[in-house]
């Protein structure tokens, strides 16, 4: 059920945007209790979108204020081996279960989790939308999953040199229903080598804004026997994906500097049905301006971004490109920024080119 309407939900979600930007950021709410702990935090993302011919009639430019995201994070401890996280995500219109996982440490080695959350993936899925570095997915990003990437399962994971090298392997849910009456599970699994500073955690994020040097090298595999198709017209298959990603980032005198880019590839064994087949690949590059600069009392930082992003499908004879000039505001890192983003998308056969312009605002505490 909806609380507000749609202008109204985004109207208020903008106005508290930048009134919390004003007195900054902050961490969440922690507290000790016992042996263990917990946390409670929020996170917001909101956005104007002016889409060239995208407007009901089809003819002018659409002009949209979405509340794209309310999240609110809950996790805790109940010892040095034991822990748990649980969050939701709130939209305009609906209300979901995001993350509901138990974690089990028997030390920096062997790690296992349990329940809803994001299975070993690609850099953007484990960085989440609130610490990509550009505003939106890359559009090669493709996997299965039941909602923002996550899927039901377990993972055993685990880390050398506080992060240096890190494993995930875990088998998930995937795609289920008429495609997969064998029930089959969808296994999946993440390499990732560090080759400068260590990223320690089963997340990551795609920009550090410069507390740390970068350099590394992502490996990632995904498998389901019967996880393609719709089993009906479109036949079943199985699914076969992978992707390698890599992450340079740096920090200089004069700015930090910061390359990222990835390529994926799917195979459902010649099924259709709203399963991926084909490859993609996206190169992002960006660059933090070392001078604070002042918007009245907002403080903050500009990074300008260039992202170039392809996606081909097996049944098309071209490509879907999209390239994506911006610049962002970085007042408190992944906490609290704002981005505007021009982009261009030529899709995939007959369809005509069309540009978009992007507004969004983005805090979490």
């Amino acid at each position: 059920m909806n609380v507000y309407r749609k202008s109204a939900g985004t109207g208020l979600a903008v106005a508290l945007l930048f009134g919390l930007s004003v007195v900054a950021a902050q961490a969440g709410i922690s507290q000790d209790v016992g042996d263990g702990s917990y946390s409670l935090g929020v996170g917001l993302r909101a956005s104007y979108n002016s889409v060239e011919d995208g407007a009901p009639s089809g003819a002018d430019r659409s002009n949209d204020f979405n509340l794209e995201t309310l999240r609110l994070y809950g996790s805790g401890s109940l010892n040095d081996y034991i822990s748990f996280e649980g969050n939701v995500d709130a939209t305009e219109d609906d209300v979901k279960l995001l993350d509901a996982v138990v974690k089990v440490k028997i030390n920096d080695l062997f790690e296992v989790w349990g329940g809803r959350f994001l299975p070993p993936s690609d850099r953007s899925n484990l960085s989440g939308p609130y610490f990509l570095n550009a505003w939106t997915f890359p559009i090669a990003q493709k996997y299965p999953a039941i909602f923002a990437g996550r899927d039901n399962g377990v993972a055993v994971w685990g880390q050398t040199g506080g992060g240096a090298f890190k494993y995930q392997v875990g088998a998930f849910e995937g795609s289920q229903g008429v495609n997969n009456d064998e029930d089959n599970p969808l296994f999946a699994g993440r390499l990732t080598l560090n080759l400068w500073d260590p990223e320690p955690g089963y997340y990551n994020s795609s920009t550090y804004y410069g507390s740390k040097d970068v350099l590394a090298i992502g490996l990632v595999a995904m498998s389901q026997s019967d996880g393609a198709g719709d089993g009906i017209s479109g036949g079943t298959g199985d699914f076969n994906g992978w992707n390698i990603d890599v992450l340079a980032e740096k920090n200089l005198e004069m700015g930090v500097a910061t390359l990222e880019a990835a390529y994926y590839d799917y195979d459902s064994d010649g099924a259709t049905g709203g399963t991926a087949e084909g490859d993609g690949f996206f190169v992002l590059a960006s660059w933090l301006c070392p001078e604070t600069s002042s918007i009245g009392p907002l403080e903050g930082k500009w990074q300008p971004m260039f992202r170039w992003q392809e996606f081909e499908n097996e049944a098309d004879t071209d490509a879907t490109e999209l390239w994506e000039l911006g610049v962002n505001y970085i007042m408190d890192g992944h906490n609290s920024r704002v981005s505007l983003v021009f982009g261009e998308e030529d899709p995939a056969g007959s369809g005509d080119s069309f540009n978009s312009v992007r507004l969004g605002m983005q805090i979490q505490l």
